[in-house]
């Protein structure tokens, strides 16, 4: 048998050989699924001892890492708001910045018993509309995806969480055929630059799909397509709510003033980047 500590310095090492930023959170992360511990025992305890068979399986889940598949990836998971949300090779993987639109949207909903009809365009795992629906009992939500692998994933989610009940996933092209009103749409679209994406970490660029990653020459394709669809799905009142890349903020906010969205602000994310557009009708 060999003890954690020192199984952890070794994939620490071989991820950092990677290029792996997070190396020891990530090799700890990794020892720690295995065993079914929390990973701050480990740390406690590196003296525990991991038998043969546990330590193979480490290094299955290791080999994955160190080739830079994305660690939500080789878990099959990862946590978004307050939610442990599946995901696969078909979705991206929630992130933290994506918190940011959840909080702008609801910070703008006085009565959080309301019974709101939601909205997701491009729901990828679910996360912000389940995330949304979390916080908002009285609401249901409808999410589409052109990714029939996604939609079993965001599916999947909707059980696990519990929130099934309220939230319908749908295969579309963006809003086409969708009938409104609805208090509320969000959508975290394609916006990186087709030219971009090779140099992105290899983590996104090799394993995360193109089609939920690519927005066009200068990344704004799909929020041309958006903005005026979702003016015309919204109740008076109701609140539009778009993950931005940086940058893009001014040009985004442009786009859906001129669909006729009447007050339009952005939010900033933790890191001080404008990370969402927020506009209502």
């Amino acid at each position: 048998m060999i003890r954690a500590g020192d199984l952890i310095a070794s994939l620490t090492s071989r991820f950092a050989a990677a290029g792996i930023d997070d190396a020891r959170f990530d090799a700890r992360l990794l020892v720690a699924e295995v065993l079914g511990l929390a990973p701050g025992r480990l740390s406690a305890f590196p003296e525990t001892e991991i038998p043969a068979a546990l330590a193979e399986r480490v290094e299955a889940l290791a080999r994955r890492r160190a080739a830079r598949e994305p660690m939500s990836h080789v878990l099959g998971r990862r946590g978004f708001w307050t939610l442990d949300l599946a995901v696969s090779a078909d979705t991206l993987a929630p992130r933290p910045d994506t918190e940011t639109l959840v909080e702008a949207v609801l910070e703008q909903v006085a009565d959080r018993a309301a019974p709101l009809r939601l909205l997701d365009l491009g729901t990828g795992t679910g996360c912000i509309l389940l995330a949304l629906l979390s916080e908002l009992p009285g609401a249901t939500g409808l999410g589409i995806d052109r990714s029939d692998g996604a939609l079993a994933v965001a599916r999947a989610n909707a059980d696990g969480t519990g929130l099934a009940g309220r939230a319908e996933f749908r295969r579309g092209d963006w809003a086409d055929g969708l009938s409104g009103p609805f208090d509320i749409v969000v959508s975290n679209p394609p916006y990186i630059p087709d030219g971009d994406i090779d140099a992105l970490e290899p983590e996104v660029a090799r394993f995360e799909p193109r089609t939920a990653l690519a927005g066009g020459a200068d990344g704004l394709d799909c929020y041309r397509l958006l903005a005026p669809q979702v003016a015309a799905l919204l109740a008076p009142g109701g609140l539009a709510g778009f993950e931005v890349g940086q940058g893009q903020d001014g040009a985004v906010a442009a786009l859906l003033g001129a669909a006729g969205l009447l007050r339009v602000w952005s939010r900033r994310d933790l890191g001080g980047i404008v990370r969402c557009v927020i506009a209502q009708a």
